[in-house]
């Protein structure tokens, strides 16, 4: 069952701070990567990967994920969520990644060649530490 975000952390997760997702590969070893977000009106957490990333078949072959945000000021001030993607879409025009991408360098995403596709993660879950 999702949880509910209280006002701190939607504030929180609404800022551009560095992150790092976690996946799992098939042999069960973590894998981790740093990545943007964006928390949805929703409540789910929207990321994207080049189509191409191995990221995006662990994934697929397994939807649980842990994203770890940091906050800009220091890293002893973070939030760690734990949930799964619960949606996946090809992210034609760009428009997701050119979303997140004004969100972090408020410019749109500069490569244009690669195919990219967005995911939805759903929290279950969410540690804070001095947030």
């Amino acid at each position: 069952m999702p949880t509910t975000l209280t006002d701190e952390i939607v504030a929180f997760l609404s800022a551009a701070n560095p992150a790092v997702i976690a996946s799992v590969r098939p042999d069960g070893q973590p894998v981790t990567v740093a990545t943007w977000y964006l928390l949805e009106d929703d409540g789910r957490i929207l990321v994207n990967m080049d189509a191409r990333r191995k990221r995006l078949e662990y994934l697929r072959a397994d939807p649980r994920v842990s994203l770890t945000v940091l906050s800009a000021d220091g890293w002893y001030q973070h939030i760690s969520v734990q949930g799964r993607i619960t949606e996946w879409r090809d992210d034609e025009g760009l428009a997701d990644i050119d979303r997140l991408s004004r969100h972090y360098r408020e410019d749109a995403y500069p490569n244009r060649e690669r195919p990219r596709v967005s995911a939805w993660i759903e929290i279950d879950r969410a540690h804070t530490w001095g947030a």
